[in-house]
This record gives structure tokens, sequence and C-alpha cells, in this order.
């Protein structure tokens, strides 16, 4: 590198930078209203100079996309998130009177910004723009190119919603893949600055099963579907075990099906109806298609001699028609190292290298683009979706000086 990186925490407005993300936690934008979040992504990607683009991915739901473009010789950096949250049921009643009954009101308790999409995701996208403003402050020249992507559709909790059309739109979009084809991408869901090179896969299954209901005084007239269903459910619990002790992965653990939710029963009758609904979680290196398969034989033992009949759906497909598909990336990037080590030297104990608990849409840039994407920003996964989201300022301004160090390693320093 041509030029040193300077300590990046002496060009931080703490305040500014508390300010960027209070706004984008005010511009509601539970999924299928993400426009409204893009025109604030649209402002303050335009006074960073990066020529914001908009593209629909569906009828009046945009991503944006724009570039700050390096003098040339560097590689380009992609940093990537989803623009909507998910709902706010329940969040206004369950802190009535208190500061933080407004969901979009970025309150500030305890050093901690609450409000939904404060973890999941608005912090990791104003990190990564407010890193650019360090870039800019230090006087810095980049020799490669800084990409920012902001895409919709990503969280799954409204009905209709939450495919992947975002993200899918945006890796297909000639516009974007002719200026902005990343060579590394953070896509910035929360991990408490931790980077995560793999993540699990997934995929969500609805079993509905068929028998014939009768009246309680003949059963012998119907087929009891509940009964069916407890022994499918044996044959699902026995496959989860099977599964969960003939692999491990040293970030994402060990696979198994969980079963959320069952419904059956009739009114002094027998059951002719039950409906199962489970999610498997898939490996680094394993099939989702074999995963599926291995399921729907489980099932079928379970049923066999009962009378029944089953039949199945998966409502979850993203990158791959029954879920979502597993990765776990060359760990010898040496953008990995770079990220982590500005991520130790920013805040202690964070930039550990582990594994998604979660899945989320880096297969789309792996997979179609051959980009190694890790994720990492600032939150805690473990209060997203719920009625204490919040993410710290402490951890959310170690992020912004980490993001620029790992900017100027990665993109390089011109004199």
């Amino acid at each position: 590198m041509a030029k040193s990186v300077p300590d990046f925490r002496s060009f931080l407005d703490e305040t500014l930078a508390v300010e960027l993300l209070r706004g984008a936690v005010a511009r509601e934008s539970i999924t299928g209203n993400e426009a409204n979040f893009v025109g604030y992504l649209d402002e303050q990607m335009s006074a960073r100079r990066l020529a914001p683009v908009w593209e629909e991915f569906l009828p009046g739901r945009p991503n944006i996309f724009g570039k700050r473009a390096g003098s040339g010789g560097g590689k380009n950096l992609l940093f990537i998130g989803h623009t909507d949250t998910v709902h706010v049921d329940g969040w206004r009643e369950h802190w009535q009177g208190d500061q933080r009954e407004d969901p979009f009101g970025g309150a500030i308790i305890d050093g901690e910004i609450w409000g939904r999409g404060t973890g999941d995701l608005k912090a990791g996208i104003c990190t990564s723009l407010a890193a650019l403003d360090l870039i800019d402050k230090a006087g810095i020249k980049l020799k490669g190119d800084v990409s920012f992507a902001f895409i919709g559709d990503e969280e799954s909790g409204e009905e209709g919603t939450g495919v992947s059309a975002g993200i899918d739109h945006l890796t297909k979009s000639p516009k974007f893949l002719a200026a902005h084809k990343p060579d590394f991408a953070v896509y910035v869901e929360p991990t408490q600055l931790q980077v995560f090179p793999a993540q699990m896969g997934f995929f969500i299954a609805d079993i509905s099963i068929k028998g014939k209901t009768a009246y309680f005084g003949v059963p012998e007239q119907g087929t009891d579907a509940l009964k069916a269903s407890h022994q499918v459910m044996h044959e699902i619990w026995t496959l989860s075990e099977q599964v969960g002790k003939a692999a491990h992965h040293d970030l994402v653990g060990e696979a198994f099906i969980l079963i959320t939710k069952i419904e059956g029963g009739g009114y002094i009758a027998v059951p002719g109806d039950c409906k199962l609904s489970l999610i498997c979680k898939v490996l680094p290196g394993q099939s989702l298609d074999e995963a599926v398969a291995a399921l729907e034989a489980a099932i079928g033992r379970g049923i066999a001699d009962t009378g029944c009949s089953f039949e199945i759906s998966y409502p979850a497909g993203r990158d791959h028609k029954f879920g979502g598909s597993p990765t776990d990336i060359d760990r010898s990037n040496p953008a990995i190292d770079q990220l982590s080590q500005a991520l130790d030297g920013a805040m202690p104990d964070r930039g550990v290298i582990n594994g998604a608990p979660y899945w989320s849409e880096a297969p789309f840039l792996i997979d179609r683009l051959g980009c190694p994407t890790v994720y990492c920003a600032p939150g805690n996964i473990a209060n997203c979706h719920t009625l204490e989201e919040r993410v710290s300022i402490n951890e959310y301004l170690a992020g912004i000086t980490a993001f620029a160090e790992f900017i100027a390693h990665y993109c390089g320093v011109d004199e």
C-alpha cells in the first residue's frame, strides 16, 4: 500500500453517526414498504457522491445501488443489506407509556438505540455509509471501487412477501452487474461485529395428513389423521437425531429438524385432517434436495399402514426451490483476515470468525456471481424480530471505524 492508513476514530463525528441511524429507523419499511426507506437512502447516498440508481424489483418496491469509483488498480468491494423489516405488531402495546413506545422513534436508553430495524439491519447499512465519511475526512483516495446495494423483500413475516425478490432481481440486473460486479461482499446482517463466512441452509415444510372423519361412537368408520400424525412425528424426530449425529460443521454446528406447529382434531369425532409444520437446518456441504428426500421418506414410513395420505408444500423457496442454501466460503481469503483484524482493533473481542445461526441472502452472491461473501455488522440477532430490538451505540461506532479501515486496506490507497 502506497499510503499508511490513519486512526479513523479521530475523524468520527459520533453525534452525526447516531443521527444517521435514528433517521433510518424513523423511515418505517416493513416488508412491502421499502420505498419509504429507499428515499432516505437516496438522500444519504447522493450526499456521499454515490450516484444512486433505483430499480423496481416489483411494482412500487425498489432496490437502490451506487458506487464510489476508485482511481483504478484496485478491487470492487460491495456492502449490501436489505431495506425491509419485520412487523411491529404488539410493540406499542408492550411499551405503552415508555419512551420506547414508538417503534420508529429511535429512543436512546443506556447507550442503546431502540426500534424496529435497528439491528436488523439498518445499523449495518448506516455503518457502511458512515465508514465512507471517515475515508473522505481522512483525505484518502481509493484505488478500488466501493459499491453499495440495498435491496428489499428479505424478511418473510408478511403474507405473500419475503421470497428474496429484491436480491434475485439485483443479481440479474444488467445495470448493476455492468458497473458493480463485486470481488468481495459484506452483507450487513447483525453479527455483533463478528465475521461469519459460513451459514446454515434451511427449508420449511407444511405437511397435510388426510384421513376420514367419523362420529366418535363409531370410530371404526373413520381413519384417524391425528393418530397417524403422531407416527409421522416419531419418524421425523428419529430422523432429526440421525442427521444431528451424522455430521458436524465447525462454525454452524449440527443439523436438525424442528416441528414448529401441529393442528388437528374433530368435534366429538375422529379427526379427519391434521397439519404439521417444520423447519430443517442443513449444513454447508449438504444438499437441500437430499435433505428433502430424507424427510419425505420418513413421512412415508410414518404414514404407512395408517390408511391416510399426505401432501407437502415448501413455502419458503429462496435461492433454491425448497428453501435457502448453506454456504461456507474459502476462509483463506485475505479479505476475511483484514476485516477481522480491523474489527478487533476497533473493539475488544470482536472480529471473531464464526458461523451464522440464521439464513440470509449470501448464496445469491456466492453462487450466482462467484463473489465471496461474509456477514458482518453491529447488532445482536437474539433481539431482532422481537419487542426489544436495539443496538449498542458503542458497537455501532466501533463498526464504522472498522469498516473504514477495512475499505482502505481492501481497496488500496493512492498517494
